[in-house]
């Protein structure tokens, strides 16, 4: 079993209850805007970090993550970018790829609100985790925390960070 927290739009902002609340997750994943390279590496330093850049992420931190992430958790096939869309408004750059190809687990940012939506026409699992930084419109700051064990997604949580 691995247990992840998943975060995106930190927009240069780490609250420090982010370390609280992924104290007992085994890796974390970010899903673009980090904003700060310097931000992307507290999170390495604390428990290891998947991550892709984001739209407002400069050069340094796209010679480190890339933009799109696919690889395998526990037998589950993950798709991880940034702007991405959602079910039946999937952005026209992976859209091709998503239904030809697709995983059962999608994850992506850029939105800043938190959503989970499950694809029957791909079965596949999507997840936004919202925005857990300070810029952007969004009025709650969230982020989410899940396991994958058995090839199975369970355990997901919804978190809300304090304004």
């Amino acid at each position: 079993m691995i247990r992840i927290g998943l975060l995106s739009d930190t927009h240069g902002y780490l609250d420090d209850a982010i370390f609280k609340h992924f104290e007992n997750c085994d890796e974390i994943w970010h899903a673009g805007d980090f904003g700060t390279i310097e931000l992307a590496d507290k999170l390495a330093a604390f428990k290891p970090l998947r991550g892709v850049y984001g739209n407002i992420d400069g050069k340094d931190i796209r010679l480190v993550y890339p933009e799109h992430l696919r690889f395998k958790c526990e037998n589950v096939d993950v798709w991880m970018t940034h702007i991405g869309g959602y079910p039946e408004k999937y952005n026209p750059s992976i859209r091709q790829e998503i239904y030809t190809k697709p995983p059962q687990l999608f994850i992506c940012g850029h939105s800043h609100i938190l959503k989970v939506i499950y694809d029957k026409k791909i079965n596949c699992l999507h997840l936004n985790p919202g925005a857990a930084g300070k810029q952007g419109w969004h009025k709650v700051r969230t982020m989410l925390r899940f396991c994958i064990s058995e090839e199975k997604i369970h355990t997901l949580e919804a978190i809300e960070l304090q304004k």
